[in-house]
């Protein structure tokens, strides 16, 4: 290819002077009078772009002079530079650069992904100016990261993204048309059936996994469609099928613009158009078949046989090691796109453009074709309650063909209640028992909030595929929440039983069969206020590290704090609040009243008093003696069967009277509730996806 185009310029060099050097322009790069006119019914277009973030380095300042240790100064990082140009329907329009060079930014900024008050300029769609609603209806944003479910299949991938993306309106049979056609169009009709896969699954290959990728968010057929790198960590021949397909999807009707790193000839022939950036400005911007022409004109020619792609970006990383950095040839670019002659295509309006997309079969705008689109569109395709059943039916669909991870949940449940039943083995009445049972109440509390931990990477998965897929309004983030809520409970119920089955009786606990219910749902509220907290703090921080860390300590101060190594009324006054913040404290309280509560039982009589004491082991004979001193010297008849701890004086030195046994279950349920609508917050404004 830049063997003939050389030879091309050559020629026309020899026929023109210098005069008409920019003709010869406009017949290398196809903008000329004699190039054929192309009608674009979309066109993008965004005019001076610039985007500053500011800065606070902090400066260290010796102590002896300042009264602040240190010093904090603003500075503001200019990271788009008067970035302008366009897009047209049917072109892909690739944007190349090093490192830092703006070319992540430039795309958040084309596909609304930066707040409309920091970003200066103009953008348009057919002379409209491209609000986030109206983006978001008309436009997808590909990742560079494969966010999929594992155990789904490819066809069903898609499919469950139909029913998120396309309304009702649009029938069962037309929406599985619609995945059969993208999957044609992906050329993923092998490996329809197959599973996505991921580390222990084996599934579809990095390139078709790629495509699906792409699938997913296509699948309402958009007018926009930016794509950040789609070839990263693809090798040559994968890279070349992804961009082969992005070109025929581009025909189709849309406006493709991809972030792209060292693209290899083939790939180039396939791009329509280049935007070349450094440090935040343009540093070339036109078709891949100017840039011969480009670089001779700037007195660096393009050695024989070398990928012009490749030689651009080496030149540019070299110019900015320069004393004049890249200036020169930013400058150049800007006389150099003067020179050239574009014809642009005549603009319909916007209506008018979405009216013909939607007459040659796009779907885009079929969610409300007669919408006013000088206002907002609507947020979502679909209702709430259709969302939460399409998501929990997804949820599902995934979790229950990887049964070894609930298995092992359950294994993990089943081990520790036996290990805890063994342990406390059939308990009887006495001090010793008593404080066995004490022991083993506050353990099993423990041991199911520990459990839930394994739950982390889980709930982390998700949130990546959640910020993706609510980035352009898939579904509505209280959807997500409910679905995963709901979803949850029959799981939490099974380990529940499986727990409570396994110690109630063989422990001995009291209560017979209405005990054990009252110990069933208590474990359940447990189960279900850890697993919602364990939800908001993923929530919160998206790191796996990080998040366990704060699991873990959280889980244990609630623990330490709970009622049970210090008593209520010995916690110190200033940190009495995390003691009713605990969330061991409700559930062990209620199940400790739920023992402890019957008036009729005695926990400790007569010489029992002497069980925890260095007295222990004297002769029978020999504590009731000292059992008549004792009442001699208190001036109460204590004898051998006389109760001096019944259930509720243990409570009370144990500090647990204080809130009712089932006003501490409503209150371990209700904090399941908490957390989970925080946890809707920390998604709902956590999860953006936007820059400030």
């Amino acid at each position: 290819m830049a063997d003939q185009i050389e030879n091309r310029l050559g020629e026309l060099e020899h026929q023109v002077d210098g005069s008409q050097h920019h003709q010869v322009i406009d017949l290398i790069c196809g903008s000329g009078v004699n190039s054929p006119t192309y009608y674009n019914p979309f066109v993008l277009s965004f005019t001076n772009l610039s985007y500053s973030v500011k800065t606070r380095p902090k400066i260290m300042k010796l102590p002896f002079f300042t009264k602040d240790r240190f010093e904090t100064q603003t500075e503001t990082k200019l990271l788009l530079d008067n970035i302008s140009g366009g897009a047209r329907e049917g072109e892909i329009t690739a944007v190349l650069g090093a490192s830092g060079s703006g070319k992540s930014t430039l795309m958040d900024a084309l596909a609304g992904r930066i707040e409309k008050e920091s970003l200066k300029g103009s953008l348009t769609l057919n002379g409209k100016v491209l609000e986030s609603r109206l983006s978001k209806a008309f436009s997808a944003y590909v990742m560079q990261d494969d966010l999929l479910f594992p155990m789904l299949t490819v066809e069903e991938t898609l499919m469950f993204s139909a029913e998120f993306r396309l309304p009702r309106s649009v029938s069962k049979q037309k929406k599985q048309d619609r995945v059969r056609t993208l999957i044609d169009q992906l050329g993923l009709q092998s490996v329809a059936k197959n599973v996505i896969g991921d580390e222990g699954h084996r599934g579809v290959s990095g390139g078709e996994r790629r495509r699906v990728s792409i699938g997913v968010d296509i699948i309402h057929d958009p007018i926009l469609l930016f794509l950040d790198e789609p070839t990263s960590g693809l090798d040559s021949s994968s890279s070349f099928a992804v961009v082969k397909v992005l070109q025929q999807i581009a025909k189709s009707g849309s406006i493709l613009i991809m972030s792209i790193h060292q693209p290899s000839y083939r790939i180039v022939s396939l791009l329509d158009n280049l935007i070349f950036l450094s440090n935040g400005q343009t540093v070339y911007s036109g078709k891949p078949t100017c840039l011969l022409q480009f670089f001779i004109d700037f007195g660096h020619p393009v050695p024989e046989n070398e990928n012009p792609t490749e030689f651009a970006l080496d030149l540019i990383c070299e110019l900015r090691e320069t004393p004049g950095g890249i200036n020169n040839l930013v400058e150049f670019n800007k006389s150099w796109q003067g020179r050239k002659n574009d014809h642009k295509p005549s603009v319909v309006p916007l209506k008018d453009a979405i009216k013909s997309s939607v007459a040659r079969g796009k779907l885009v705008a079929a969610v409300n074709t007669t919408t006013d689109y000088d206002h907002d569109s609507t947020n979502f395709a679909n209702p709430f309650w259709i969302e939460t059943i399409v998501i929990a039916k997804r949820l599902i669909t995934n979790s229950t063909r990887m049964p070894e991870h609930f298995g092992c949940r359950l294994v993990s449940v089943l081990v520790s209640a036996l290990i805890l039943a063994t342990l406390y083995w059939k308990l009887d009445e006495s001090p010793k028992g008593t404080q066995g049972r004490l022991s083993f109440l506050v353990y099993i509390i423990t041991t199911v909030v520990f459990i839930n931990t394994s739950e982390i990477p889980a709930y982390l998965q998700e949130r990546y595929i959640f910020i993706r897929e609510t980035a352009y309004n898939a579904y509505r983030h209280s959807s997500y929440v409910l679905a995963q809520s709901l979803v949850s409970i029959p799981y939490l119920i099974i380990l529940s039983l499986a727990f409570s089955t396994t110690t109630f009786w063989a422990v001995g606990l009291h209560g017979g069969l209405s005990g054990f219910y009252f110990f069933f749902i208590i474990i359940f509220a447990s189960f279900w206020s850890a697993t919602a907290y364990i939800a908001f703090i993923t929530g919160l921080v998206s790191d796996y590290i990080v998040a366990f860390t704060i699991v873990v300590s959280t889980f244990g101060y609630f623990s330490l704090y709970s009622g049970f190594y210090i008593a209520r009324q010995e916690i110190p006054p200033y940190w009495i609040w995390f003691h009713y913040l605990s969330l061991v404290k409700y559930p062990y309280q209620a199940v400790l009243q739920s023992e402890y509560g019957d008036p009729t039982k005695c926990f400790m009589r007569g010489v029992q008093v002497l069980d925890n004491t260095p007295f222990v082991n004297l002769p029978v004979m020999v504590k009731l003696n000292m059992l008549q001193c004792m009442s001699s010297a208190s001036g109460s008849n204590i004898t051998s069967s006389t109760c001096v701890i019944d259930g509720m004086k243990l409570m009370e030195q144990r500090g647990v009277t204080d809130i009712s046994k089932w006003n501490c279950f409503w209150i371990t349920v209700a904090c399941g509730f908490f957390f989970r609508f925080m946890f809707y917050l920390t998604l709902l404004f956590g999860s953006k996806n936007k820059r400030m």
